[in-house]
């Protein structure tokens, strides 16, 4: 009796994991369009050979095969899914079988919204959030702020990109601005000390040049650079070497 019981949970799990594979594989089908839609509004995807085009592309699809988009009083348009998916794989293209695995959904409103994800009312300043507690494995971003993101691609601010980077640095349980998936041991420390010196130059100056939202602390210093590195790579190596080079590092490892 025992035996049969386990016999049908077993059939029953599989029947539901293939059901659920199923719906995933049918869940998002990239328009005609997307190519189009990625040269005239992803600069990363353009710099790429065919090659990996080609690749870019599989891999916005099975982004979006895997996160859904919602829209929050708004109707999510391709645009809106490519940009995001675009932001998403523009970090982790140099790691073939890297996964967002901390996300299943992205919040997409009309507008800014407010720390507590209110859309009315005072202090709504919010651009873009990765959740917590009750929000947990979901991301909200402002459709304004997402699409002027890349209709300004040199201006080193880029929302999506900002929070894609928050939950690469949360990925090894702690969102600390130190990655530790994308750093070698030996490189924790020297990391750790370039932040807080630059951090510390950065609150100094008058004007700086890196946003100084990311002197709030470590993990958004982390955040504000990514968005630098990924619009603006020649002006951060320009004005700051060191932090470039460990960035390049990073985003873009030497193959052994």
């Amino acid at each position: 009796m025992i035996g049969l019981i386990i016999i049908a949970v077993v059939v029953i799990t599989l029947i539901l994991l293939l059901l659920d594979n199923r719906r995933r594989l049918h869940k998002y089908l990239l328009p005609s369009g997307t190519r189009v839609l990625l040269i005239a509004n992803v600069p990363f995807f353009n710099a790429l050979n065919d090659s990996e085009k080609d690749q870019f592309e599989v891999r916005v699809k099975d982004f979006l095969t895997d996160v859904n988009i919602r829209g929050i009083d708004v109707e999510v348009e391709d645009i809106d899914r490519v940009l995001i998916a675009s932001a998403a794989i523009m970090l982790i293209f140099s790691f073939p079988d890297w996964k967002y695995n901390n996300i299943s959904e992205v919040l997409l409103y009309q507008n800014a919204f407010s720390e507590d994800f209110r859309t009315s009312g005072q202090e709504r300043n919010v651009l873009g959030m990765v959740g917590d507690g009750a929000m947990h494995r979901e991301m909200v971003l402002s459709r304004p702020s997402l699409r002027a993101s890349f209709s300004n691609a040199t201006d080193g601010h880029n929302t999506a990109i900002h929070e894609f980077a928050h939950l690469i640095d949360k990925a090894d349980g702690a969102t600390d601005g130190i990655p530790e998936y994308l750093l070698t041991r030996p490189h924790l420390l020297p990391w750790a000390n370039l932040v807080k010196e630059t951090i510390s130059e950065m609150k100094k100056s008058r004007h700086p040049d890196i946003d100084i939202y990311g002197a709030t602390n470590d993990a958004e210093f982390f955040a504000v650079v990514s968005e630098y590195f990924f619009e603006r790579p020649e002006k951060l190596k320009e004005h700051h070497p060191e932090l470039f080079q460990m960035m390049d590092e990073m985003f873009h490892p030497k193959k052994a």
